[in-house]
């Protein structure tokens, strides 16, 4: 039985380290078009008009290109914002489920984003990354967060993504530490989480509260 199994996994193990680079790499180079189209035919209220029409499900997208680092068409800060005001808000006030979905699709859009890039980095290594024209760090800047990296550890992964100006810019050194998948997910999502938080807060006016 076990031979067996080692066989049925065999094909899927050999495909994906043989094509597992190449599969993931195509898929920034399409997300990178769809960003970079957007940031040319849309503008700043870009965003908000796919919210309005699509709802959660552009939410997502957007999410994922975020994540990835591939949003060239609204600020990353903005979107939850926008998102509260466009699906949450009530003539009485707030939505609270729906601020909740909201959050829910922020960090699983957010997460996958990362995650991919994360494995990207993972197997294709830094000067693989930097070579590519879609990819946005320069090598200042990896080397700058590859310390940090360094320095705070697995640490520095959520504490990066609830920050407004390092959200995503540990994931690509994490991965190229060979960080475990398994630990860099929930990390990932816990900083998201924490980051959008605020922003929902801040949208709501309940930070004003404090």
């Amino acid at each position: 039985m076990a031979t067996d199994a080692t066989d049925v996994r065999g094909p899927v193990r050999t495909f994906a380290e043989d094509y597992g680079l190449l599969v993931v790499a195509g898929l920034f180079a399409v997300l990178g078009v769809v960003g970079i189209a957007l940031y040319v035919f849309g503008d700043t209220a870009y965003a908000q008009r796919l919210l309005e029409r699509y709802g959660l499900l552009a939410l997502f997208f957007v999410f994922v290109l975020e994540g990835a680092m591939l949003l060239y068409f609204a600020p990353s800060e903005g979107l939850v914002p926008a998102a509260v005001a466009v699906l949450a808000r009530t003539a009485g006030g707030y939505d609270l489920p729906a601020v909740a979905a909201i959050l829910l699709v922020a960090v699983l859009g957010a997460t996958a984003g990362q995650t991919a890039l994360f494995l990207l980095a993972k197997r294709g290594g830094r000067e693989w990354l930097l070579d590519r024209p879609w990819f946005r760090v320069d090598e200042a800047q990896m080397d700058r967060f590859g310390a940090m990296f360094d320095r705070f550890g697995l640490l520095a992964v959520p504490l990066s993504n609830t920050l407004l100006f390092t959200r995503g810019m540990l994931t690509v050194p994490a991965g190229v530490a060979g960080m475990e998948t398994k630990r860099f997910v929930p990390l990932s999502a816990l900083g998201t989480l924490s980051f959008e938080v605020l922003l929902a807060a801040a949208a709501m006016g309940v930070l004003e509260l404090l």
